[in-house]
């Protein structure tokens, strides 16, 4: 193919390569310029045109494209007629999108004047969907090049639609005490939605308590009612292979293949099968209908695909589907493939309290709670005053030792007052008046620490963004270059055991028991790191350092 500046003597049957304006007339790029064409050229004043003039053995760019477009189809597929060097193939079916990677590479590095864009692969497509493009890039194509093309095309199949299969899946939700009964619900309608969107029917959920046998014998219930398919949601995630739902796969007499994938969130998914039945403990963040790694793996095996230890260790590439409050840069939107048609979530209800019940027993005689700083503010008051700052609410402070001069400090806020008596037998007891006084709405509990002034209201606005015990983050904890810090948020569902504490203790030993429930959030400030109990801290602090 030639291009260039072409004489009007020589550009009949040359393409034109720009849109020309001319009186009354408009010739538009690409046209096959005719001798009426030339005509109304030479009547415009124009001498030459930029064209492209195809020569011997050259394809012109539609047929090219139809060509390939051709020798892509498949079960499945459909084109669109060719236009502007460009074929669309769609999908005839819903299912899951495969796609030959290598035979997509091979197609695209032939020759620069040929391309296929395809969607991700394993990418969940409806009917009439978009699959790929063919677009032939300059006006025509070698003869010999396309025909190398067309044989690379039909060496394999660059793309393959599985239909999604009809198949019916049995939940097992398991129970602990205290764990709250709109999370079971959240659970059965996430699962619901997504096994519908598949084409599948989620048969009547079985509840039972979170313990191997229980679990086995309602595996058993949901295998003699027709599952096909087998979920495990369980009210603590799993953690190890050995552990109640995977153990419980065994029991039922099955097995369990891969532990842990490379997704995230989806990390904590457990994959087993009861002879041939697909058999999965679910993460945490499968309650959420949000897009994690069980997606990925449901879409697979409703697709009929193989899924195996090595087919979830290849999911890593591409497996950071999402950011949270907890890492550094958040992503503003979803993948593209994300479940759709849910209602955005509204914020959780979290609840703050300040503990300023304490004896301040290692500042003695001073009460540090009451220790102004450089501009004459207690300490406790500057404490409610950065919580008051988040959007953490109600804000409940409890008080004990020495609290009507605690409670005149905070007069005129909007806090309420959560007065405990056993403040001489230590933290617990503080912690436990807080609780009692927890409005019923509340999802969660901020549990600050009345000597931990420096910690701003944006500083907990973090700590609540990343909240969703949903998606397994129950319970969350503010580091600072890996050290762990205050204060700390709390799912509701935690609190039947922390009114149980007893001593000069907090809740803290809790983390270590639901290790799967916490997400960590680094901080860039070693606020929550730093408490006011002595007299050298006050010193050490040049907010603090002159009103000792």
């Amino acid at each position: 193919m030639q291009f260039g500046p072409t004489p009007l003597d020589d550009a009949q049957g040359a393409v034109l390569a720009h849109t020309l304006r001319l009186p009354g007339r408009v010739l538009k790029k690409g046209t096959v310029l005719d001798a009426e064409a030339i005509a109304a050229l030479r009547e415009a004043g124009k001498r030459e045109v930029i064209a492209a003039r195809l020569e011997s053995g050259d394809v012109p760019e539609n047929e090219a494209a139809h060509r390939i477009g051709e020798a892509l189809m498949g079960p499945l597929l459909a084109r669109t007629r060719a236009a502007t060097g460009r074929v669309n193939l769609q999908a005839d079916a819903a299912g899951l999108l495969v796609v030959n990677e290598a035979l997509v590479n091979r197609l695209n590095a032939l020759d620069e004047s040929l391309t296929l864009a395809t969607l991700p692969n394993h990418t969940p497509v409806s009917a009439r969907e978009m699959l790929a493009t063919v677009k032939v890039i300059p006006f025509a194509v070698p003869g010999g090049v396309l025909q190398v093309a067309e044989a690379v095309a039909r060496s394999g199949q660059a793309l393959a639609i599985h239909p999604f299969r009809p198949l019916k899946v049995g939940l097992v939700l398991t129970e602990l005490p205290g764990l709250k009964e709109s999370i079971m619900e959240g659970a059965v309608e996430a699962t619901e939605a997504r096994i519908a969107g598949l084409a599948g029917q989620l048969l009547p959920p079985e509840r039972c308590r979170h313990e191997e046998a229980a679990i086995a014998e309602a595996l058993a219930r949901l295998k003699r009612a027709g599952a096909e398919m087998l979920l495990i949601a369980g009210a603590s995630a799993v953690v190890d292979r050995r552990d109640v739902g995977p153990a419980a796969i065994v029991r039922a007499g099955g097995r369990i293949e891969h532990f842990g994938m490379p997704v995230d969130p989806g990390n904590l998914l457990c994959l087993g099968r009861i002879g041939t039945i697909p058999a999965l403990v679910l993460p945490g963040c499968a309650r959420s209908p949000k897009l994690n790694g069980f997606d990925w793996v449901l879409q697979r095996l409703f697709a009929g695909l193989p899924v195996g230890s090595r087919e979830i260790a290849g999911m890593g590439v591409g497996g950071l589907l999402k950011e949270i409050e907890a890492r550094p840069l958040p992503r503003e939107a979803a993948p593209r493939n994300a479940p759709t048609g849910a209602a955005p979530r509204r914020p959780r209800q979290v609840a703050a309290l300040v503990l300023a019940a304490g004896r301040s027993r290692r500042m003695a005689p001073l009460n540090k709670l009451l220790v102004p700083d450089n501009k004459g503010v207690p300490m406790v008051a500057r404490v409610v005053a950065n919580v008051l700052d988040s959007r953490a609410r109600p804000v409940i402070a409890v008080t004990g030792y020495e609290r009507e001069r605690v409670e005149e400090a905070l007069a005129g806020r909007p806090v309420l007052i959560a007065q405990t008596e056993d403040y001489a037998e230590g933290l617990s007891a503080s912690l436990k008046a807080g609780l009692a006084a927890l409005p019923p709405e509340a999802e969660g509990v901020l549990i600050c620490l009345g000597d931990m002034p420096l910690i701003t209201g944006p500083m907990l606005d973090r700590l609540l963004a990343a909240f969703d015990p949903e998606e397994g983050r129950a319970i969350v904890m503010p580091t600072f270059r890996g050290k762990q810090g205050n204060p700390m948020l709390w799912s509701r569902e935690f609190l039947p055991e922390m009114m149980q504490i007893t001593g000069d203790v907090g809740a803290r030993h809790l983390a270590g028991k639901y290790a799967d429930r916490v997400v960590e959030v680094e901080m860039a400030d070693d606020a929550v790191l730093r408490d006011f109990d002595t007299t050298d801290a006050l010193r050490l602090n040049p907010e603090f350092a002159g009103r000792r």
